[in-house]
């Protein structure tokens, strides 16, 4: 069931993406807004199961902080890409065409732009939903929202503001960005949510160590060797 709700919660990211950036009948500066709105329900709505990652780049900050499996994650990234597929030709279904003509992005700058905010965007998502210290909060789902809102308005010019490889898939069949450009969203995101992860795990190493999976499911506890 965590795959179908992975599946759902990154449709909806995705759809809302196409619905509201490309035209007819696109919301220009409202779209942040909302794209940062449905995230948010979604990961509350699919926190409790699936963890409401909705992205490659979160699934792989959650699996280097020990908190998702192998296996997992390679489901995770299944689900979440295909979601993004079905969002994006859902859309055209909807609107009737993709964009007529592409961003066209300083590469450098994207690459940039993208590791920022998908780094930014993991590190809110590990510390507000996978910390002992803020277990229980009531906040995060707006908290990783409100991360990819700020992220759109701040660069979302600069690099089309994806943060998310599925984010990516979709505007790139949709023609938001080109083919030629999916490595920069690729590489930005993963490499940021990687460094994320980096980070946290160096800020929490007792936490991390605390637990580890046995193959057979069962948990016992880990010592941190020399």
């Amino acid at each position: 069931m965590k795959y179908v709700y992975e599946f759902i919660g990154t449709f909806f990211l995705v759809l809302t993406v196409g619905m509201t950036v490309l035209e007819p009948n696109s919301i220009g500066l409202w779209a942040p807004l909302a794209i940062g709105s449905v995230l948010a329900v979604m990961v509350f709505a699919g926190g409790h199961i699936s963890g409401g990652h909705y992205n490659p780049a979160v699934s792989l900050s959650v699996f280097m902080r020990k908190k998702l499996s192998l296996q997992d994650l390679s489901l995770y990234w299944v689900a979440q890409l295909g979601a993004g597929l079905v969002a994006a030709f859902t859309t055209l279904y909807f609107k009737g065409n993709g964009a007529e003509s592409p961003l066209a992005p300083d590469h450098m700058k994207a690459v940039i732009a993208e590791f920022l905010f998908t780094f930014a965007l993991c590190y809110i998502v590990l510390n507000v939903a996978t910390s002992k210290a803020t277990a229980g909060n009531s906040y995060f789902g707006w908290a990783i929202g409100f991360t990819v809102l700020v992220g759109a308005y701040a660069v979302g010019s600069i690099s089309g503001g994806a943060f998310n490889p599925a984010v990516a898939l979709g505007m790139t069949i949709l023609n938001l960005s080109s083919w030629s450009n999916i490595w920069i969203y690729l590489f930005g995101n993963l490499l940021g949510g990687a460094a994320a992860a980096l980070i946290f795990n160096a800020a929490h190493q007792e936490e991390c160590l605390e637990i580890v999976a046995k193959d057979d499911g069962s948990s016992v506890r880990a010592r941190q060797k020399n």
